[in-house]
Protein backbone atom coordinates (compact mmCIF):
# COMPACT_ATOMS: atom_id res chain seq x y z
CA UNK A 1 0.00 0.00 0.00
CA UNK A 2 1.33 3.39 -0.74
CA UNK A 3 2.64 6.18 2.07
CA UNK A 4 -0.45 8.10 0.60
CA UNK A 5 -3.26 5.80 1.73
CA UNK A 6 -0.94 5.05 4.94
CA UNK A 7 -0.93 8.39 5.87
CA UNK A 8 -4.70 9.36 5.21
CA UNK A 9 -6.43 10.26 8.40
CA UNK A 10 -8.97 7.83 9.59
CA UNK A 11 -11.91 10.81 9.73
CA UNK A 12 -13.06 12.49 6.63
CA UNK A 13 -10.87 16.43 6.99
CA UNK A 14 -13.08 19.18 5.09
CA UNK A 15 -11.34 19.33 2.25
CA UNK A 16 -12.69 15.84 0.98
CA UNK A 17 -15.78 17.10 2.74
CA UNK A 18 -15.87 19.85 0.60
CA UNK A 19 -15.30 17.62 -2.51
CA UNK A 20 -18.26 15.28 -1.38
CA UNK A 21 -20.53 18.23 -1.34
CA UNK A 22 -20.23 19.05 -5.41
CA UNK A 23 -20.42 15.30 -5.84
CA UNK A 24 -24.15 14.83 -3.82
CA UNK A 25 -25.37 18.25 -5.07
CA UNK A 26 -25.09 16.99 -8.88
CA UNK A 27 -26.05 13.60 -7.69
CA UNK A 28 -29.09 14.55 -5.98
CA UNK A 29 -29.98 16.62 -9.06
CA UNK A 30 -29.54 13.83 -11.61
CA UNK A 31 -31.55 11.03 -9.08
CA UNK A 32 -34.04 13.51 -8.31
CA UNK A 33 -35.21 14.36 -11.49
CA UNK A 34 -36.35 10.58 -12.08
CA UNK A 35 -38.60 10.49 -9.22
CA UNK A 36 -39.97 14.32 -9.84
CA UNK A 37 -41.04 13.29 -13.22
CA UNK A 38 -43.08 10.39 -11.94
CA UNK A 39 -45.74 12.16 -10.20
CA UNK A 40 -45.73 14.94 -13.04
CA UNK A 41 -47.04 12.55 -15.62
CA UNK A 42 -50.90 12.83 -15.09
CA UNK A 43 -49.87 16.82 -15.66
CA UNK A 44 -48.61 15.93 -18.79
CA UNK A 45 -51.26 14.31 -20.13
CA UNK A 46 -53.48 17.15 -19.31
CA UNK A 47 -51.04 19.86 -20.25
CA UNK A 48 -50.21 18.06 -23.27
CA UNK A 49 -53.29 16.46 -24.15
CA UNK A 50 -51.12 13.01 -24.39
CA UNK A 51 -51.68 9.47 -23.55
CA UNK A 52 -50.13 7.92 -19.98
CA UNK A 53 -48.04 5.58 -23.12
CA UNK A 54 -47.00 9.02 -24.68
CA UNK A 55 -45.86 10.94 -21.59
CA UNK A 56 -44.29 7.42 -19.96
CA UNK A 57 -41.70 8.37 -22.35
CA UNK A 58 -40.30 11.34 -20.20
CA UNK A 59 -39.41 9.26 -18.22
CA UNK A 60 -37.80 6.08 -20.54
CA UNK A 61 -36.26 8.47 -22.68
CA UNK A 62 -34.09 10.11 -19.24
CA UNK A 63 -32.95 6.96 -18.86
CA UNK A 64 -32.10 5.42 -22.33
CA UNK A 65 -29.82 8.51 -22.70
CA UNK A 66 -28.51 7.56 -19.01
CA UNK A 67 -27.60 4.38 -20.58
CA UNK A 68 -25.93 5.57 -23.57
CA UNK A 69 -23.90 8.01 -22.93
CA UNK A 70 -22.39 6.15 -19.25
CA UNK A 71 -20.01 3.79 -21.42
CA UNK A 72 -18.05 7.12 -22.66
CA UNK A 73 -17.52 7.90 -19.35
CA UNK A 74 -14.60 6.35 -18.46
CA UNK A 75 -12.43 7.34 -21.81
CA UNK A 76 -14.16 10.83 -21.63
CA UNK A 77 -12.38 10.88 -18.01
CA UNK A 78 -9.08 9.95 -18.93
CA UNK A 79 -9.08 12.10 -21.72
CA UNK A 80 -10.36 15.35 -20.73
CA UNK A 81 -10.12 15.39 -16.89
CA UNK A 82 -12.65 14.28 -14.45
CA UNK A 83 -12.88 17.84 -13.27
CA UNK A 84 -13.56 19.44 -16.63
CA UNK A 85 -15.92 16.81 -18.11
CA UNK A 86 -18.02 16.97 -14.64
CA UNK A 87 -18.60 20.39 -15.02
CA UNK A 88 -19.36 20.09 -18.71
CA UNK A 89 -21.71 17.25 -17.34
CA UNK A 90 -23.58 19.72 -14.90
CA UNK A 91 -24.00 22.75 -17.37
CA UNK A 92 -25.53 20.31 -20.18
CA UNK A 93 -27.97 18.86 -17.23
CA UNK A 94 -28.29 22.19 -16.28
CA UNK A 95 -29.35 23.58 -19.58
CA UNK A 96 -31.50 20.84 -20.47
CA UNK A 97 -33.25 21.47 -17.41
CA UNK A 98 -34.22 25.15 -18.39
CA UNK A 99 -35.23 23.50 -22.38
CA UNK A 100 -37.63 21.05 -20.77
CA UNK A 101 -39.57 24.01 -19.03
CA UNK A 102 -40.20 25.24 -22.40
CA UNK A 103 -41.26 22.64 -23.92
CA UNK A 104 -44.72 23.36 -25.90
CA UNK A 105 -45.42 19.48 -26.90
CA UNK A 106 -44.85 16.26 -25.44
CA UNK A 107 -41.94 15.45 -28.21
CA UNK A 108 -40.28 18.59 -27.21
CA UNK A 109 -40.09 17.50 -23.96
CA UNK A 110 -39.06 14.00 -24.19
CA UNK A 111 -36.10 15.33 -26.62
CA UNK A 112 -35.23 17.45 -23.97
CA UNK A 113 -35.44 14.67 -21.58
CA UNK A 114 -32.75 12.95 -23.74
CA UNK A 115 -30.51 16.18 -23.42
CA UNK A 116 -30.96 16.06 -19.59
CA UNK A 117 -30.18 12.45 -19.21
CA UNK A 118 -26.81 12.54 -21.78
CA UNK A 119 -25.46 15.16 -18.70
CA UNK A 120 -26.80 13.47 -15.78
CA UNK A 121 -25.56 10.21 -16.73
CA UNK A 122 -21.86 11.02 -16.58
CA UNK A 123 -22.43 13.07 -12.90
CA UNK A 124 -22.56 9.85 -11.27
CA UNK A 125 -19.76 7.59 -12.44
CA UNK A 126 -17.45 11.00 -12.23
CA UNK A 127 -19.14 11.62 -8.62
CA UNK A 128 -17.75 8.43 -7.77
CA UNK A 129 -14.52 8.61 -9.62
CA UNK A 130 -13.85 12.09 -8.16
CA UNK A 131 -14.47 11.02 -4.55
CA UNK A 132 -12.73 7.74 -4.03
CA UNK A 133 -9.65 9.40 -5.47
CA UNK A 134 -9.97 12.21 -3.06
CA UNK A 135 -10.56 9.82 0.21
CA UNK A 136 -8.22 6.93 -0.55
CA UNK A 137 -8.84 3.61 0.37
CA UNK A 138 -9.24 3.69 4.36
CA UNK A 139 -11.81 5.76 3.88
CA UNK A 140 -13.57 4.72 1.03
CA UNK A 141 -16.09 3.01 2.87
CA UNK A 142 -17.06 6.38 4.90
CA UNK A 143 -16.86 8.43 1.28
CA UNK A 144 -19.83 5.92 -0.18
CA UNK A 145 -21.92 6.75 2.89
CA UNK A 146 -21.95 10.23 1.89
CA UNK A 147 -22.60 9.49 -1.86
CA UNK A 148 -25.57 7.52 -0.87
CA UNK A 149 -27.31 10.71 0.47
CA UNK A 150 -28.75 11.75 -2.52
CA UNK A 151 -29.79 7.73 -3.20
CA UNK A 152 -31.90 8.66 -0.55
CA UNK A 153 -32.88 11.82 -1.16
CA UNK A 154 -34.16 11.09 -4.58
CA UNK A 155 -36.79 8.14 -3.96
CA UNK A 156 -37.67 10.40 -0.52
CA UNK A 157 -37.64 13.95 -1.55
CA UNK A 158 -38.94 12.95 -5.30
CA UNK A 159 -43.09 12.86 -4.66
CA UNK A 160 -43.13 15.19 -1.81
CA UNK A 161 -40.87 17.80 -3.89
CA UNK A 162 -42.85 17.23 -7.19
CA UNK A 163 -46.38 17.21 -5.59
CA UNK A 164 -45.62 21.00 -4.12
CA UNK A 165 -43.85 22.34 -6.97
CA UNK A 166 -46.91 21.28 -9.16
CA UNK A 167 -49.56 21.92 -6.55
CA UNK A 168 -48.41 25.27 -5.43
CA UNK A 169 -47.07 26.78 -8.68
CA UNK A 170 -46.53 24.47 -12.10
CA UNK A 171 -45.35 21.70 -13.37
CA UNK A 172 -42.12 23.92 -15.09
CA UNK A 173 -40.90 24.56 -11.52
CA UNK A 174 -39.99 20.79 -11.40
CA UNK A 175 -37.04 21.72 -14.29
CA UNK A 176 -36.86 25.20 -13.53
CA UNK A 177 -35.33 24.35 -10.32
CA UNK A 178 -32.49 22.58 -11.49
CA UNK A 179 -31.12 25.92 -12.59
CA UNK A 180 -29.79 27.88 -9.15
CA UNK A 181 -29.18 24.38 -7.92
CA UNK A 182 -26.96 23.82 -10.85
CA UNK A 183 -25.49 27.14 -11.38
CA UNK A 184 -24.01 26.96 -7.30
CA UNK A 185 -22.75 23.38 -8.47
CA UNK A 186 -20.19 24.80 -10.99
CA UNK A 187 -19.23 27.66 -8.93
CA UNK A 188 -18.55 25.33 -6.00
CA UNK A 189 -17.35 22.84 -8.60
CA UNK A 190 -15.05 25.17 -9.80
CA UNK A 191 -13.69 26.09 -6.53
CA UNK A 192 -13.39 23.00 -4.64
CA UNK A 193 -12.50 20.19 -7.23
CA UNK A 194 -9.30 18.73 -7.10
CA UNK A 195 -7.29 20.12 -10.10
CA UNK A 196 -6.50 16.67 -12.00
CA UNK A 197 -4.39 16.10 -15.33
CA UNK A 198 -5.47 14.46 -17.89
CA UNK A 199 -3.52 11.31 -19.02
CA UNK A 200 -2.56 10.61 -22.18
CA UNK A 201 -4.95 10.44 -24.69
CA UNK A 202 -6.24 6.54 -25.51
CA UNK A 203 -7.49 5.47 -28.44
CA UNK A 204 -11.22 5.83 -28.33
CA UNK A 205 -13.42 2.92 -29.24
CA UNK A 206 -15.45 3.71 -31.92
CA UNK A 207 -16.09 0.04 -33.02
CA UNK A 208 -16.84 -0.63 -29.06
CA UNK A 209 -19.28 2.59 -28.79
CA UNK A 210 -21.02 1.51 -32.08
CA UNK A 211 -22.09 -1.90 -30.72
CA UNK A 212 -23.10 -1.10 -26.82
CA UNK A 213 -24.54 2.31 -26.38
CA UNK A 214 -27.00 1.46 -29.19
CA UNK A 215 -27.04 -2.03 -27.78
CA UNK A 216 -27.68 -0.55 -24.24
CA UNK A 217 -30.21 1.96 -25.98
CA UNK A 218 -32.31 -0.60 -27.85
CA UNK A 219 -32.71 -3.20 -25.54
CA UNK A 220 -33.98 -0.71 -22.88
CA UNK A 221 -36.40 0.59 -24.99
CA UNK A 222 -37.89 -2.75 -25.89
CA UNK A 223 -37.93 -3.70 -21.96
CA UNK A 224 -39.57 -0.12 -21.05
CA UNK A 225 -42.32 -0.66 -24.24
CA UNK A 226 -43.28 -4.06 -22.18
CA UNK A 227 -45.66 -2.65 -19.96
CA UNK A 228 -47.13 -0.59 -22.65
CA UNK A 229 -47.46 -3.44 -25.01
CA UNK A 230 -48.36 -6.34 -22.79
CA UNK A 231 -46.49 -8.63 -24.46
CA UNK A 232 -43.39 -9.93 -25.59
CA UNK A 233 -44.27 -10.94 -28.82
CA UNK A 234 -45.27 -7.34 -29.97
CA UNK A 235 -43.13 -6.07 -32.75
CA UNK A 236 -42.39 -2.96 -30.66
CA UNK A 237 -40.89 -5.00 -27.81
CA UNK A 238 -38.67 -8.02 -29.14
CA UNK A 239 -37.36 -6.46 -32.25
CA UNK A 240 -35.49 -3.68 -30.46
CA UNK A 241 -34.80 -5.97 -27.58
CA UNK A 242 -33.48 -8.91 -30.09
CA UNK A 243 -31.24 -6.36 -31.72
CA UNK A 244 -29.94 -4.50 -28.72
CA UNK A 245 -29.51 -7.93 -26.91
CA UNK A 246 -27.23 -9.15 -30.26
CA UNK A 247 -25.42 -6.24 -30.14
CA UNK A 248 -24.44 -6.05 -26.62
CA UNK A 249 -23.40 -9.46 -26.57
CA UNK A 250 -21.30 -8.91 -29.88
CA UNK A 251 -19.28 -5.96 -27.82
CA UNK A 252 -18.80 -9.01 -24.68
CA UNK A 253 -17.00 -10.81 -27.57
CA UNK A 254 -15.07 -7.90 -29.28
CA UNK A 255 -14.53 -6.12 -25.66
CA UNK A 256 -10.95 -8.35 -24.56
CA UNK A 257 -9.77 -7.44 -27.94
CA UNK A 258 -9.33 -3.61 -27.93
CA UNK A 259 -5.99 -2.52 -25.82
CA UNK A 260 -8.66 0.18 -24.28
CA UNK A 261 -12.23 -1.40 -24.52
CA UNK A 262 -14.76 1.29 -24.15
CA UNK A 263 -16.32 -0.61 -21.17
CA UNK A 264 -13.40 -2.49 -19.47
CA UNK A 265 -14.78 -6.51 -18.93
CA UNK A 266 -11.36 -7.30 -17.99
CA UNK A 267 -11.80 -5.94 -14.33
CA UNK A 268 -14.30 -8.80 -13.71
CA UNK A 269 -11.73 -11.28 -13.50
CA UNK A 270 -11.53 -9.36 -10.01
CA UNK A 271 -13.71 -11.73 -7.44
CA UNK A 272 -14.78 -8.76 -5.58
CA UNK A 273 -15.81 -6.41 -8.17
CA UNK A 274 -17.77 -9.39 -9.97
CA UNK A 275 -19.53 -10.56 -6.97
CA UNK A 276 -20.76 -6.96 -5.67
CA UNK A 277 -21.75 -6.62 -9.74
CA UNK A 278 -24.17 -9.84 -9.11
CA UNK A 279 -25.22 -9.18 -5.63
CA UNK A 280 -26.10 -5.43 -6.91
CA UNK A 281 -27.55 -6.29 -10.19
CA UNK A 282 -30.14 -8.53 -8.03
CA UNK A 283 -30.90 -6.46 -5.33
CA UNK A 284 -31.51 -3.21 -7.50
CA UNK A 285 -34.27 -5.55 -9.93
CA UNK A 286 -36.00 -6.44 -6.62
CA UNK A 287 -35.95 -3.24 -4.10
CA UNK A 288 -35.56 -0.80 -7.43
CA UNK A 289 -38.17 -2.49 -9.65
CA UNK A 290 -40.60 -2.99 -6.98
CA UNK A 291 -39.86 0.11 -4.56
CA UNK A 292 -41.39 2.42 -7.61
CA UNK A 293 -44.96 0.55 -6.38
CA UNK A 294 -45.14 1.68 -2.70
CA UNK A 295 -46.39 5.22 -4.12
CA UNK A 296 -49.09 3.84 -6.63
CA UNK A 297 -50.27 1.79 -3.79
CA UNK A 298 -51.02 4.75 -1.63
CA UNK A 299 -52.04 6.45 -4.56
CA UNK A 300 -54.31 4.38 -6.50
CA UNK A 301 -55.81 1.98 -3.33
CA UNK A 302 -55.59 3.96 -0.35
CA UNK A 303 -56.47 7.28 -2.23
CA UNK A 304 -53.82 9.64 -0.81
CA UNK A 305 -52.80 12.68 -2.94
CA UNK A 306 -49.08 13.10 -4.02
CA UNK A 307 -48.33 14.67 -1.27
CA UNK A 308 -49.08 12.90 1.02
CA UNK A 309 -47.92 9.20 -0.60
CA UNK A 310 -44.73 11.26 -0.81
CA UNK A 311 -44.53 11.60 3.33
CA UNK A 312 -45.95 8.35 3.94
CA UNK A 313 -42.39 7.01 2.01
CA UNK A 314 -40.31 9.09 4.22
CA UNK A 315 -40.27 6.08 6.99
CA UNK A 316 -37.82 4.23 4.84
CA UNK A 317 -35.36 7.17 3.59
CA UNK A 318 -35.56 8.21 7.92
CA UNK A 319 -34.03 4.42 8.64
CA UNK A 320 -31.34 4.40 5.96
CA UNK A 321 -30.47 7.73 7.65
CA UNK A 322 -29.89 6.02 10.74
CA UNK A 323 -27.40 3.03 9.24
CA UNK A 324 -25.90 4.70 6.30
CA UNK A 325 -23.28 6.49 8.24
CA UNK A 326 -22.72 3.50 11.10
CA UNK A 327 -22.61 1.36 7.59
CA UNK A 328 -20.12 3.18 6.52
CA UNK A 329 -17.73 3.58 9.05
CA UNK A 330 -18.17 -0.60 9.94
CA UNK A 331 -17.12 -0.93 5.48
CA UNK A 332 -13.89 0.43 6.59
CA UNK A 333 -13.37 -1.66 9.72
CA UNK A 334 -15.26 -5.58 8.95
CA UNK A 335 -15.66 -7.07 5.63
CA UNK A 336 -19.13 -6.59 3.88
CA UNK A 337 -19.46 -10.12 3.59
CA UNK A 338 -19.78 -9.84 7.40
CA UNK A 339 -22.48 -7.45 7.50
CA UNK A 340 -24.75 -6.57 3.69
CA UNK A 341 -26.53 -10.32 4.41
CA UNK A 342 -28.29 -8.97 7.49
CA UNK A 343 -29.20 -5.69 5.90
CA UNK A 344 -30.29 -7.81 3.24
CA UNK A 345 -32.24 -9.52 5.62
CA UNK A 346 -33.82 -6.44 6.99
CA UNK A 347 -35.27 -5.34 4.29
CA UNK A 348 -36.73 -8.84 3.07
CA UNK A 349 -38.38 -8.70 6.65
CA UNK A 350 -40.16 -5.36 6.10
CA UNK A 351 -40.79 -6.48 2.41
CA UNK A 352 -42.98 -9.04 3.83
CA UNK A 353 -45.45 -7.21 4.97
CA UNK A 354 -46.31 -5.80 1.32
CA UNK A 355 -47.12 -9.11 0.44
CA UNK A 356 -50.24 -8.95 2.78
CA UNK A 357 -51.28 -5.12 2.23
CA UNK A 358 -55.22 -5.08 1.07
CA UNK A 359 -57.56 -1.68 1.39
CA UNK A 360 -57.45 -0.90 5.07
CA UNK A 361 -53.85 -2.30 5.93
CA UNK A 362 -52.48 -0.69 9.41
CA UNK A 363 -50.38 2.79 8.06
CA UNK A 364 -48.39 1.92 11.46
CA UNK A 365 -47.65 -1.16 10.39
CA UNK A 366 -46.79 -0.41 6.97
CA UNK A 367 -44.69 2.83 7.34
CA UNK A 368 -42.89 0.26 10.57
CA UNK A 369 -42.04 -1.48 7.51
CA UNK A 370 -40.60 1.00 5.18
CA UNK A 371 -38.24 1.98 8.55
CA UNK A 372 -37.07 -1.47 8.50
CA UNK A 373 -36.36 -1.82 4.90
CA UNK A 374 -34.68 1.47 5.35
CA UNK A 375 -32.46 0.33 8.27
CA UNK A 376 -31.43 -2.66 5.95
CA UNK A 377 -30.87 -0.65 2.94
CA UNK A 378 -28.98 2.14 4.28
CA UNK A 379 -26.23 -1.24 5.49
CA UNK A 380 -26.74 -2.16 1.72
CA UNK A 381 -25.86 -0.44 -1.79
CA UNK A 382 -22.52 1.63 -0.03
CA UNK A 383 -21.03 -0.98 1.66
CA UNK A 384 -21.62 -3.48 -1.61
CA UNK A 385 -20.00 -0.62 -3.90
CA UNK A 386 -17.12 -0.02 -1.34
CA UNK A 387 -16.52 -4.11 -1.91
CA UNK A 388 -16.06 -3.22 -5.29
CA UNK A 389 -14.18 -0.11 -5.59
CA UNK A 390 -11.52 -1.21 -2.71
CA UNK A 391 -9.49 -3.68 -4.62
CA UNK A 392 -8.97 -1.55 -8.09
CA UNK A 393 -6.36 0.64 -8.82
CA UNK A 394 -6.85 4.48 -9.17
CA UNK A 395 -6.56 4.30 -13.00
CA UNK A 396 -9.40 1.56 -12.59
CA UNK A 397 -11.88 3.53 -10.79
CA UNK A 398 -13.57 5.42 -13.42
CA UNK A 399 -13.71 2.33 -15.74
CA UNK A 400 -14.92 0.02 -12.59
CA UNK A 401 -17.79 3.08 -11.56
CA UNK A 402 -18.91 2.85 -15.47
CA UNK A 403 -19.29 -0.58 -15.30
CA UNK A 404 -21.23 -0.46 -12.29
CA UNK A 405 -23.34 2.24 -13.26
CA UNK A 406 -24.48 0.95 -16.67
CA UNK A 407 -25.21 -2.38 -14.44
CA UNK A 408 -27.65 -0.72 -12.14
CA UNK A 409 -29.18 1.31 -15.30
CA UNK A 410 -30.03 -2.49 -16.56
CA UNK A 411 -31.23 -3.91 -13.65
CA UNK A 412 -33.32 -0.73 -12.62
CA UNK A 413 -35.42 -0.44 -15.90
CA UNK A 414 -35.57 -4.30 -15.89
CA UNK A 415 -36.90 -4.45 -12.68
CA UNK A 416 -39.24 -1.49 -13.23
CA UNK A 417 -40.68 -2.93 -16.44
CA UNK A 418 -41.03 -6.35 -15.12
CA UNK A 419 -43.02 -5.23 -11.82
CA UNK A 420 -44.85 -3.10 -13.80
CA UNK A 421 -46.37 -5.78 -16.47
CA UNK A 422 -46.88 -8.48 -13.42
CA UNK A 423 -48.74 -5.60 -11.58
CA UNK A 424 -50.86 -4.68 -14.85
CA UNK A 425 -51.65 -8.54 -15.71
CA UNK A 426 -52.92 -8.98 -12.50
CA UNK A 427 -54.97 -5.93 -12.49
CA UNK A 428 -56.07 -7.05 -15.95
CA UNK A 429 -57.71 -10.05 -14.55
CA UNK A 430 -60.49 -8.12 -12.56
CA UNK A 431 -64.08 -8.83 -13.67
CA UNK A 432 -64.97 -6.81 -16.70
CA UNK A 433 -68.59 -4.00 -16.43
CA UNK A 434 -70.79 -4.80 -18.72
CA UNK A 435 -71.52 -2.43 -21.20
CA UNK A 436 -68.47 -0.11 -20.51
CA UNK A 437 -65.82 0.51 -22.52
CA UNK A 438 -62.57 2.91 -22.65
CA UNK A 439 -63.35 5.86 -24.80
CA UNK A 440 -59.88 6.23 -26.14
CA UNK A 441 -59.04 2.49 -26.69
CA UNK A 442 -62.13 0.64 -27.08
CA UNK A 443 -60.97 -1.48 -24.27
CA UNK A 444 -63.66 -2.99 -21.33
CA UNK A 445 -63.18 -1.50 -17.97
CA UNK A 446 -62.65 -3.39 -15.29
CA UNK A 447 -63.93 -2.70 -11.71
CA UNK A 448 -60.59 -2.73 -10.16
CA UNK A 449 -59.44 0.21 -13.11
CA UNK A 450 -62.69 2.10 -12.04
CA UNK A 451 -61.92 1.63 -8.73
CA UNK A 452 -58.51 3.29 -8.90
CA UNK A 453 -59.46 5.76 -11.15
CA UNK A 454 -62.62 6.54 -8.37
CA UNK A 455 -60.03 7.07 -5.80
CA UNK A 456 -58.09 10.04 -7.73
CA UNK A 457 -61.07 11.49 -8.74
CA UNK A 458 -64.25 11.96 -6.55
CA UNK A 459 -66.84 12.49 -9.64
CA UNK A 460 -65.96 9.25 -10.86
CA UNK A 461 -67.22 7.87 -7.34
CA UNK A 462 -69.87 10.12 -7.19
CA UNK A 463 -71.83 8.72 -10.48
CA UNK A 464 -71.23 4.77 -9.84
CA UNK A 465 -74.74 3.73 -8.32
CA UNK A 466 -73.19 0.57 -6.88
CA UNK A 467 -70.92 1.60 -4.22
CA UNK A 468 -69.89 -2.47 -3.91
CA UNK A 469 -68.69 -1.91 -6.87
CA UNK A 470 -65.86 0.52 -5.96
CA UNK A 471 -65.20 -1.81 -2.48
CA UNK A 472 -64.73 -5.43 -4.78
CA UNK A 473 -62.81 -3.59 -7.56
CA UNK A 474 -60.69 -2.50 -4.88
CA UNK A 475 -60.20 -5.46 -3.15
CA UNK A 476 -59.08 -7.01 -6.43
CA UNK A 477 -56.30 -4.21 -6.89
CA UNK A 478 -54.86 -4.56 -3.52
CA UNK A 479 -54.48 -8.25 -4.13
CA UNK A 480 -53.30 -7.46 -7.16
CA UNK A 481 -50.47 -5.16 -5.56
CA UNK A 482 -49.90 -7.87 -3.02
CA UNK A 483 -49.25 -10.80 -5.26
CA UNK A 484 -46.57 -8.12 -7.47
CA UNK A 485 -44.76 -7.26 -4.12
CA UNK A 486 -44.35 -11.54 -3.31
CA UNK A 487 -42.70 -11.62 -6.61
CA UNK A 488 -40.24 -8.59 -5.49
CA UNK A 489 -39.92 -10.53 -1.68
CA UNK A 490 -38.74 -13.70 -3.36
CA UNK A 491 -36.15 -11.77 -5.53
CA UNK A 492 -34.81 -9.66 -2.65
CA UNK A 493 -34.77 -13.03 -0.40
CA UNK A 494 -32.80 -14.57 -3.96
CA UNK A 495 -30.32 -11.19 -3.13
CA UNK A 496 -29.08 -13.32 -0.08
CA UNK A 497 -27.29 -16.27 -2.30
CA UNK A 498 -24.97 -13.97 -4.17
CA UNK A 499 -24.14 -11.52 -1.19
CA UNK A 500 -23.24 -14.59 1.25
CA UNK A 501 -20.10 -14.56 -1.41
CA UNK A 502 -18.77 -11.02 -0.47
CA UNK A 503 -15.69 -10.62 0.90
CA UNK A 504 -15.57 -12.12 4.78
CA UNK A 505 -11.95 -11.64 5.15
CA UNK A 506 -9.90 -7.83 4.97
CA UNK A 507 -8.15 -7.71 1.82
CA UNK A 508 -5.47 -5.02 0.91
CA UNK A 509 -6.72 -2.49 -1.19
CA UNK A 510 -4.49 -1.54 -4.51
CA UNK A 511 -6.57 1.74 -5.00
CA UNK A 512 -3.84 4.32 -4.92
CA UNK A 513 -0.81 1.99 -6.04
CA UNK A 514 -1.17 3.11 -9.59
CA UNK A 515 2.11 4.68 -10.01
CA UNK A 516 1.03 5.90 -13.28
CA UNK A 517 -1.58 8.15 -11.94
CA UNK A 518 -0.03 11.86 -11.06
CA UNK A 519 -1.20 12.76 -7.79
CA UNK A 520 -4.62 14.64 -6.54
CA UNK A 521 -3.98 18.30 -4.91
CA UNK A 522 -6.41 19.47 -2.91
CA UNK A 523 -7.49 22.86 -2.16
Amino acid sequence: MSSQSAAAPAKLDGAVLKIAGVVVLGAIMSILDVTVVSVALPTFQKEFNATYAEVAWTMTAYTLALATVIPLTGWAADRFGTKRLYMAALLLFTIGSVLCATADSIGQLIGYRVLQGLGGGMLMPLGMTIMTRAAGPERIGRLMAVLGIPMLLGPIGGPILGGWLIDSYSWHWIFLINLPIGLGALIYAQIVLPADRPEPSESFDFIGMLMLSPGLALFLYGVSSLPEEQTLAANKVWIPMLVGAALVIGFIFYSFKPVHPLLDLRLLRNRNLTVAAITLAVFTVAFMGAGLLFPSYFLQIRGESTLHAGLLMAPQGIGAMVTMPIAGVLADKIPVGRTVPFALLLIAGGFYTFTQVGTDTSYLLLCGSLFVMGLGMGGTMMPIMTSALRTLTNHEVARGSTLLNILQQIAGSVGSAVMSVILTSELNGSPAIPGVTNPETGAPVTEAGLAMAAQSDPSIAASIPDPTLIERGLQFAADAFANTFTVGFVLMALTIVPALFLPRKHEESHLLDDENVPPVVLH
